[in-house]
């Protein structure tokens, strides 16, 4: 981390509990946010290896057959490996990589402009209030189309966060708490 310039703070007694505590508690706090969401996100294609062969394979990614779990095993693993700040760098920046792709995908490819067919939207209108709350009969009473902005900004926003965190733990390396300096005595 970058040590701080004690006579740029206006309190420069606090300039070595900054450098000593709190730069290396906020710094191992993001990087374990930032592992574990990923591990969390790659637990259910963990668990289904092979149910991403059609969407690798639609971004160009061949044989999908290969890339698939390689990418659930790299998404879970190396979430894991990144919170504990193992070999941080080379998997925080492939993590990085799969995430701007994801981002890109999520820009190229928006959600559609509703999911509701017309006759979905006549069922509503008829027999809506018998299976939705006022509040979900108003959420898709244009066929879901606010809803879809809604998902689609979501999704466009936390690929760019995550892409942006893991980028950046890739730029900085684990930190002072991380089992590459602790251990290893190294970093990349």
């Amino acid at each position: 981390m970058v040590e701080t310039s004690k006579a740029k703070l206006i309190l420069p007694f606090m300039g070595t509990f900054y450098d000593k505590l709190a730069q290396p508690l906020a710094w191992v706090g993001f990087r374990v946010l930032i592992g574990l969401a990923l591990a969390y996100e790659g637990w259910p294609k963990i668990q289904a290896p092979l149910a991403q062969v059609a969407f690798v394979e639609n971004l160009h990614f061949y044989p999908g057959w290969f890339w698939s779990p390689l990418l659930a095993g790299m998404q879970f693993f190396g979430g894991f490996a990144i919170a504990l700040g193992l070999l941080t760098r080379p998997i925080a920046l492939a993590n990085a990589v799969m995430l701007a792709i994801t981002l890109w995908f999520h820009y190229a490819n928006p959600y559609g402009d509703a999911f509701l067919t017309q006759n979905g939207i006549g069922f509503l209108k008829s027999s809506g209030a018998e299976v939705f709350t006022p509040a979900g009969l108003r959420r898709l009473a244009d066929g879901g189309r606010a809803f879809l902005g809604q998902v689609q900004e979501k999704a466009e926003m936390l690929s760019l966060i995550w892409t942006g965190g893991a980028a950046f733990i890739a730029a900085y390396g684990g930190g002072i708490w991380s089992v590459d300096r602790c251990f290893l005595k190294r970093e990349f």
